[in-house]
């Protein structure tokens, strides 16, 4: 303790850290709320790739655009949102956003 402040440190730091769950078990639910919500999006048909972002606030769910049509590019937000409400524990809500992204490329020469 070289510092004159260092004992306050110390005092805090056993208080925030005396709480339940106030060090690793955050962590590991943050952790495995992620991973069960891009695994949810990616169980359904035609999904590519799935990011949870904004520490799982927002979930977008990028689809193959030659096997997914915009029709069902917004069933599955909606289904993927019921689902999410059904089976999930979150706080606050969960945007859905399905990217479908359709490239034409020709060149001239």
């Amino acid at each position: 303790m070289n510092n004159i402040i260092s004992p306050i440190v110390q005092a805090c730091d056993a208080i925030s850290g005396a709480r339940p769950g106030a060090r690793r078990e955050i962590l590991e639910s943050y952790l495995k709320r992620i991973g069960e919500l891009e695994e949810l999006a990616m169980a359904h048909d035609g999904v590519q790739k799935a990011y949870a972002m904004q520490a799982g606030r927002e979930l977008r769910v990028i689809v193959e655009s030659d096997k997914v049509t915009d029709q069902y590019a917004d069933d599955l937000s909606f289904m993927i949102s019921q689902k999410i409400q059904d089976e999930m524990q979150y706080p606050g809500q969960v945007k859905v956003t399905v990217i479908r992204e359709k490239r034409a490329i020709t060149y001239a020469r």
